[in-house]
């Protein structure tokens, strides 16, 4: 599978920067678009996605990763349904900036180091689990990506990837196609002041891999006991899978 292909990059290192320079551009405003985009269901997502790996969180010495962890919702989310600190690791300092102030202000216990998710410093076999919240998409080598998480999950450790989809109704995708590719990038450049990173998400999702290839890539990947399941309508699919 392929990487997030932004307009003009034509290497993955192109890509890489591209991803991480829009990021940062439109880390002050991230939450506040994200929330109202979604209309607040984001957070629905994450509470979802955190039931669903709760097991796991109540270990009590379970080793915990969030990837890709932008301004840091999902490490706190985490961390409040588990008993350990969380890690979180993401590849653009002003987002890691963001994550931080959150994380002080609610006296949290997690922590954050800035890593490209394709080469993270971690030893093999490190973590019980393994999240990603809307971040898979942007790597610049998909099956990079997945060989890497299998990499630093322990034997029987799980990976949890959330992420935008294509929803399977045809009336519904077409309706979510009109909003995602003609509303969305004019409220999001709005509220960020960067009209292209919210150009860049709908054409992103349309290039994505479906929730069957993932499945297929994760396999590949060394990944057992695969699985899916779409959230409101398909607009996003949770992959569960086992290293």
């Amino acid at each position: 599978m392929k990487g997030t292909t932004p307009a003009g990059a034509q290497t993955e290192q192109e890509a890489a920067a591209w991803v991480r320079g829009m990021f940062g551009r439109v880390a002050h405003r991230y939450d506040l678009a994200n929330h109202l985009l979604s209309m607040n269901i984001d957070r629905y997502w994450r509470s979802h996605t955190v039931r669903r790996v709760r097991p796991v969180l109540q270990r009590p010495s379970a080793r915990v990763l969030d990837i890709c962890c932008g301004t840091g919702d999902l490490v706190l989310a985490l961390e409040r349904a588990g008993r350990q600190p969380v890690f979180g690791s993401d590849f653009c300092h002003p987002m890691l900036v963001a994550a931080n102030g959150k994380l002080e202000q609610r006296g949290n216990r997690s922590r954050l180091f800035e890593a490209d998710a394709l080469h993270l410093p971690v030893q093999d076999a490190s973590f019980d689990l393994l999240t990603v919240a809307f971040g898979f998409r942007n790597l610049a080598n998909y099956d990079a990506g997945l060989r890497e998480m299998r990499r630093v999950l322990r034997p029987g450790g799980t990976a949890a990837i959330l992420e935008f989809s294509q929803p399977p109704n045809k009336l519904f995708r077409t309706v979510y196609n009109f909003y995602s590719r003609r509303i969305l990038p004019v409220i999001g450049g709005a509220l960020s002041g960067d009209r292209s990173a919210y150009q860049y998400l709908p054409e992103s999702v349309r290039k994505f891999p479906s929730a069957e290839e993932l499945v297929g890539g994760m396999r590949a990947a060394g990944f057992r006991q695969v699985s899916y399941e779409y959230l409101t309508g398909g607009i996003v699919a949770l992959h569960l899978g086992t290293a």
